[in-house]
C-alpha cells in the first residue's frame, strides 16, 4: 500500500467554465472515501457552487461573517479587551460545516464596496492556522487570476490547473504559471488536468503542456452521468463508481501520490 502524504494543501484553479468545481467535488469524494486522513474543503470561489454540487446547504459564509465584523468595528461595538482576530476566528469555527468525511468552509462574496485589508489579513492567518489541523486541505479557487494577484495561494503545496479543450483554457493555464512567478508564489507541484477531453486529444494536450512548462497529470473524459447529476441537482458525492470521469480522476490522484 502506498504511503499517502499528509498536511497537504491543494488548490484547483483555471478559467471559468472548465469544470474546476466538478473536479474538486470528485476529488473530495475519492479522497474522503479513502478514510485515512482528516480533510478540510474550502470553497474559495465567490459563486459558492461547491456545496450545491456536493448536495450540501450552507446558511452562512466567511464573507457574511467578515461583513458583520466590519460593521461592528465601524460602530465601535467591539470591547477593547477582545481582539478582532479572536472574534473572527470564533465565528469561522461556528460556521465550519462538519460531516463524517470532511469539514467544509465556504468563503462567499465580500459584502459592501472596497477592500477591508485588516480583516483580510486576519482571515488569511486564521485559514492558514485552520488548515494545519487537517491532513489534507482542498480549495476550489475563483476563476482566472485574481486569487493569485491577491496572494491567497501562498501556502499551497499542489496547484492543479484545470483546462477544457479550448485555446482560452490553455492560455489561462499559462498566465497562472506566469503570474505565480511574478508574485513570488512557489508551489511544490504544479499540474495540469484536461477536463472533458477524449483519449485522442490527450497527446495534443501533452504537447501543449510541455510548451508552457506544466506537467500534464491526466485527462478526464466527458461523462453523461455528471451532466445528469448536475441537471437533476443530485450530489456528485453519490456518483456511481462506474463513472468514467471518476475512474480517470482516481488514476490521476494515484499519479500525484494522493491515493492509498
Amino acid at each position: 500500500m502506498t504511503t499517502v502524504k499528509t498536511n497537504v494543501v491543494i488548490a484547483v484553479s483555471g478559467k471559468g467554465g472548465v469544470g474546476k468545481t466538478t473536479i474538486t467535488a470528485l476529488m473530495v469524494k475519492l479522497l474522503s472515501e479513502a478514510k485515512q486522513r482528516s480533510i478540510l474543503v474550502i470553497d474559495a470561489n465567490p459563486d459558492s457552487n461547491l456545496p450545491e454540487v456536493m448536495g450540501m446547504s450552507v446558511t452562512k459564509t466567511v464573507g457574511m461573517v467578515t461583513g458583520d465584523l466590519k460593521r461592528a468595528i465601524e460602530k465601535s461595538e467591539i470591547p477593547p479587551e477582545i481582539t478582532k482576530e479572536s472574534i473572527l476566528e470564533s465565528h469561522i469555527f461556528e460556521i465550519l460545516k462538519e460531516t463524517p468525511s470532511f469539514d467544509l468552509l465556504v468563503m462567499g462574496r465580500g459584502e459592501g464596496e472596497g477592500c477591508y485589508c485588516p480583516v483580510n489579513t486576519f482571515l488569511t492567518r486564521i485559514i492558514d492556522t485552520l488548515s494545519k489541523n487537517y491532513d489534507l486541505t482542498i480549495m476550489d479557487m475563483a476563476a482566472g487570476l485574481e486569487h493569485l494577484s491577491r496572494r491567497t495561494d501562498r501556502d499551497v503545496d499542489i496547484m492543479i490547473i484545470v483546462t477544457d479543450p479550448s485555446f482560452m483554457g490553455l492560455r489561462t493555464a499559462k498566465r497562472i504559471k506566469e503570474l505565480a512567478k511574478e508574485v513570488h508564489i512557489d508551489f511544490k507541484k504544479l499540474y495540469l488536468i484536461g477536463n472533458r477531453f477524449t483519449a485522442k486529444m490527450e497527446e495534443e494536450l501533452k504537447n501543449e503542456a510541455k510548451k508552457i512548462g506544466i506537467e500534464l497529470v491526466g485527462v478526464v473524459p466527458h461523462d453523461d452521468n455528471i451532466f445528469e447529476y448536475n441537471h437533476a441537482g443530485k450530489s456528485l458525492l453519490n456518483l456511481s463508481q462506474g463513472s468514467t470521469a471518476l475512474h480517470s480522476l482516481r488514476h490521476i490522484l494515484e499519479r500525484m501520490e494522493l491515493m492509498p
